[in-house]
């Protein structure tokens, strides 16, 4: 079967990436670059693409856990400028950390007849970690670009790789 291919950016929102905001990953600004020729090859090669984006309720109850942030609608749950969705992109607003539950990202890959997916963002034993293994449920391939993801902690980034290719055995391209 041939592979139909879609990148996916993952949270790659001014909550995660500015200086300062509620849930800063501080090296999320160095994956940017990787992330923006990724991005560029997909829409020349006319590539899906597609983002899935924290929208949360300002009453959410992810803010027991973490620092309110992503707001839906809010400054902080807009993409950021160098990786902002262009004509024809698919947005995916998502409360939880599987860009799965309870969205139409199944559904829009399923349209599309993707069976590949190349999942590009934050926080990598988060949000990538557990849509990783949700695709991997749903009999997706899955590939991580190790210079396109970023986590909160060093120790937790490499745990989350580890797992992403030692269990799940999905690539890191």
């Amino acid at each position: 079967m041939t592979d139909r291919t879609a990148l996916i950016i993952c949270d790659m929102l001014e909550d995660f990436t500015a200086p300062g905001a509620p849930l800063e990953v501080p090296d999320a600004r160095a994956i940017v670059p990787a992330i923006r020729e990724r991005l560029e090859q997909a829409r020349q090669d006319g590539t899906p693409v597609i983002y899935i984006n924290d929208a949360h309720a300002p009453d959410d109850s992810e803010f027991s856990i973490w620092p309110p942030h992503a707001v839906a609608d809010s400054p902080g749950a807009q993409v950021i400028e160098e990786l902002a969705p262009g004509p024809g992109e698919h947005v995916i607003s998502k409360t939880r950390y599987s860009g799965f539950y309870d969205t139409k990202l199944d559904a829009t890959l399923q349209d599309l007849g993707v069976n590949h997916i190349v999942l590009t963002g934050v926080v990598s034993n988060i949000c990538i970690m557990y849509t990783a293994v949700d695709a991997h449920q749903r009999g997706y391939r899955v590939s991580v670009p190790e210079d396109c993801v970023a986590g909160l902690d060093p120790d937790d980034h490499a745990f989350a790789l580890r797992q992403i290719t030692d269990v799940l055995k999905f690539a890191q391209t």
